[in-house]
């Protein structure tokens, strides 16, 4: 397999969390995770056992995963009394992946592998140029990003999410004209010297009262710790299945992933054609000296009564609040009491349009509201 074609690129090691999820490994936040599979795609290319030189890319993923997990079992095995995930020398990693990888049978390019992997992502993984300049980011990925010391003070999982994350960039009228790491996004350099704007949405999950469910950002988000907001608020990533446009499908179902890993709430009862996504609108909001958000932003609402069970990593706190309860929660904020904040982007939707949308979710017709020509510039 040529360098070239290595179709298993840095936005696709997310896919770890993912698989380490289904497995219960409950190590997803670790470095030492993200090192493993990094360590095992590049042992996998450039150790002997590889027999075939037209070995797919897709191939290569699954393979790499299979090892990456059966070393992070053994990892496991090893600390069964600690949570902790403690970093391992680069040069012991590669060795021990390099033993593990020798006695694995081979797998060839003609393969038909009915691996448990191979109804994932993973396993359409389509090739990509990659020069060797970004093979080498693989690297500096796991080693150094990972654990840069200027953000030292950041949560783990924040950071992890901070490199992984592949935003979508827009320009103002929301056409795609790139991607970036949801770090580069956030920084207010960046924003103003580049004027970087990435695609956004903003969920509001009615129950059958009517009521909306409101949580309060972790302690540990990197902007706007400790705010209260709309149900669920980021990004759709820059991968297929959020690029997609029509009926602003690849936001859906961005949405339908966020609100499980925020919130606990499974697919099934927020079916992605049961958003409705009533306008877009363009705004910018720096958080502190360092961060900021810049974003044209999506503005979803669903009626479902549904089981929430949030992720303390990303959710302080959650409420249901009525209209009134509302307009008093923006009271206290207007008035500083009890050091309640609201997010700018949630503000923004209150004072603009949310009152009178709420008309339609008690009338069952918000169809009627929808407005996704206009971009409010705000």
């Amino acid at each position: 397999m040529e360098i070239n074609e290595l179709g298993f690129v840095v936005r696709d090691l997310r896919m770890l969390g993912f698989v380490m999820d289904l497995h219960r490994l409950e190590i997803r936040s670790c470095n030492f995770a993200v090192r493993t599979l990094v360590f095992s795609v590049t042992t996998f290319l450039f150790s002997g056992p590889i027999s075939d030189s037209r070995l797919s890319s897709a191939s290569v993923g699954q393979r790499s995963i299979d090892l990456s997990l059966d070393l992070l079992r053994q990892r496991r095995g090893a600390h069964q009394s600690s949570t902790t995930c403690t970093p391992m020398s680069a040069s012991s990693l590669f060795n021990l992946s390099l033993i593990r990888l020798r006695s694995l049978p081979l797998l060839s390019s003609s393969s038909s592998s009915s691996s448990h992997f191979s109804h994932l992502p993973l396993s359409s993984i389509r090739s990509v140029p990659i020069s060797l300049r970004k093979l080498s980011n693989f690297r500096a990925f796991s080693a150094t990003t990972m654990t840069d010391s200027k953000d030292a003070g950041m949560d783990a999982v924040q950071r992890r999410l901070m490199f992984e994350d592949e935003c979508i960039l827009v320009d103002e009228t929301d056409r795609v004209v790139g991607h970036d790491s949801k770090y580069n996004c956030h920084l207010m350099e960046n924003i103003e010297a580049k004027n970087l704007l990435h695609r956004a949405f903003s969920v509001f999950l009615f129950n059958s009262n009517y009521e909306l469910l409101l949580q309060q950002r972790s302690k540990a988000k990197v902007t706007f710790p400790l705010v209260w907001t709309n149900t669920c608020c980021s990004h759709p990533l820059y991968r297929e299945s959020e690029l997609i446009e029509e009926n602003s499908l690849g936001v859906r179902n961005a949405a339908q992933r966020k609100l499980l890993d925020e919130l606990g709430i499974v697919a099934e009862d927020v079916p992605v054609d049961e958003f409705t996504a009533l306008g877009r609108m363009l705004y910018k909001a720096p958080s502190d000296g360092k961060w900021g958000e810049h974003e044209l932003d999506y503005l979803l609402f669903i009626v479902r009564d549904v089981k929430v069970q949030p992720n303390p990593d990303e959710v302080a706190d959650i409420k249901y609040v009525s209209r009134e309860g509302l307009k008093e929660l923006v009271k206290k904020a207007d008035a500083g009491e009890e050091g309640l904040k609201l997010s700018p982007w949630f503000r923004l939707v209150v004072d603009n349009f949310l009152m009178k949308w709420w008309d339609h979710v008690e009338k069952g017709t918000l169809g009627e509201a929808i407005d996704m020509k206009t971009i409010h510039k705000l």
